[in-house]
C-alpha cells in the first residue's frame, strides 16, 4: 500500500506547520481582514477617487481573507465552501504571495496612512505563510554532525589533492 492510500481523504497534505503556527496564520489573516475592512470603509469616506478605489479595494481583500480563513462566517454564500477548499490545498508559498500581492495593491493606488496600516496586518499574514513554507529550522545536533561530516571530507580532500608525487 502506498501512503497516499493510507492518508485520509479529507485532510491536506502535510505541510510541516505545527498546529499553533496555523492557528496563528489563521489568526493573523482574520485580524487582517477586520483591519482591512475597517480601514477599506474608513479609506472610501473620502472625495480622492484613488482613496475610494483603495477602499474598495480593501474591503475586497477582507471578504477574500475571511472567505479563505474562517469561511464559516460566509456560511450564506454558496460558494464559500468550495472556495476555501481550494485555499486549504494552495501551498505556503501560494498563500504568501496571494495575500502579499492582495495588500500591496492598495498601498500602490493610495499611499496614505490608512492604507498602509489597514494592509499591514494582511500582509503579516502572508509573511507568516512565508516563512512557513521555508519548513522547520534544523536541530543543533544534526547542524553539528553535518559540520563534522563537511570537516572531515574536506580533509580527505586536502590529503589526495595536495600530497607529494
Amino acid at each position: 500500500m502506498s501512503s497516499e492510500a493510507t492518508a485520509p481523504a479529507g485532510k491536506p497534505e502535510d505541510d510541516g506547520m505545527t498546529w499553533w503556527y496555523r492557528w496563528l496564520c489563521k489568526a493573523a489573516g482574520v485580524l487582517g481582514g477586520v483591519s482591512c475592512a475597517v480601514a477599506g470603509v474608513w479609506n472610501c469616506v473620502t472625495v480622492n477617487p484613488l482613496n475610494i478605489a483603495a477602499g474598495v479595494w480593501m474591503v475586497l481583500n477582507a471578504f477574500v481573507l475571511f472567505l479563505c480563513e474562517v469561511p464559516f462566517c460566509c456560511q450564506f454564500i454558496e460558494f464559500a465552501n468550495a472556495v476555501a477548499a481550494r485555499a486549504d490545498k494552495l501551498r505556503a508559498w501560494q498563500k504568501s504571495l496571494f495575500y502579499c500581492g492582495m495588500a500591496l495593491v492598495p498601498v500602490v493606488l493610495s499611499f496614505s496612512f490608512t492604507t498602509l496600516f489597514g494592509n499591514a496586518m494582511a500582509f503579516a499574514a502572508g509573511v507568516l505563510y512565508g516563512l512557513a513554507s521555508l519548513g522547520k529550522k534544523g536541530d543543533a545536533v544534526t547542524y553539528a554532525r553535518l559540520q563534522h561530516q563537511k570537516q572531515g571530507d574536506e580533509e580527505r580532500m586536502g590529503a589526495t589533492d595536495g600530497g607529494p608525487e
